[in-house]
């Protein structure tokens, strides 16, 4: 996605037909909003720049208990790519998780055979 005002306009909007009222203010948020789910609102810092105030939507609307229903056809077709990226994204963090440890798993069974020949070999010295 593009970061331009009229993505972010198509973002605020979703946030709007989903019922949910955007606000930007100042506040020490860790992640650049604030979600009070019992009113609805959605809060991003105000000092966040285009770029990270749309990144923040992306990140923050699949995190959102919603009703698609509400949405209109353009706004319930950025709803679902923004899910299915964040699906997407899951996906590869998963794949990541496991190669990462597949590859730590080799290291210590290498580590292991190393240390295991090793012993084998003052074993045997021992024994001369």
């Amino acid at each position: 996605m593009k970061y331009t005002q009229h993505n972010l306009d198509k973002l605020e909007r979703v946030l709007e037909e989903l019922e949910y009222v955007v606000r930007y203010e100042r506040g020490n948020f860790q992640s650049g909003y604030c979600i009070l789910e019992q009113k609805k609102v959605v809060v991003l810092n105000k000092f966040l720049q285009l770029e990270g105030r749309i990144n923040t939507m992306i990140d923050l609307i699949p995190k959102l208990v919603t009703d698609p229903t509400l949405l209109t056809a353009e706004s319930r077709k950025l709803y679902e790519d923004i899910l299915s990226r964040q699906e997407a994204e899951n996906q590869q963090k998963i794949l990541e998780e496991i190669e990462e440890k597949e590859d730590k798993e080799k290291e210590e069974k290498k580590v292991q055979e190393f240390t295991d020949k090793e012993d084998n070999q003052e074993e045997e010295n021992n024994e001369q």
